[in-house]
């Protein structure tokens, strides 16, 4: 099994988003965030709150919980490596 050290919604965002043919300008608008911050999502340079998980899965129209079994999908077989700070 492969590590990772975090979980990134980027690839599930943008699939998503392009599966519904928004551009992220429509995303951006429908979620109530900036189209820059969407961008910097989908290319996992930001990492989005929980708040942020609910407002883009009632963008898209559907369940946060929805969203992520995607991540689930997108990460199985990944094991999350634990780092101490």
């Amino acid at each position: 099994m492969t590590e990772i050290e975090n979980i990134t919604i980027g690839s599930v965002l943008k699939r998503m988003r392009k599966s519904l043919k928004y551009s992220q300008e429509e995303l951006a608008f429908k979620s109530g965030l900036d189209r820059t911050y969407i961008s910097m999502l989908e290319r996992n340079v930001k990492q989005p709150t929980i708040t942020t998980i609910f407002l883009l899965s009632d963008a898209m129209n559907m369940k946060p919980s929805e969203f992520v079994q995607l991540l689930e999908v997108e990460f199985e077989g990944y094991i999350i490596k634990r780092t101490t700070i």
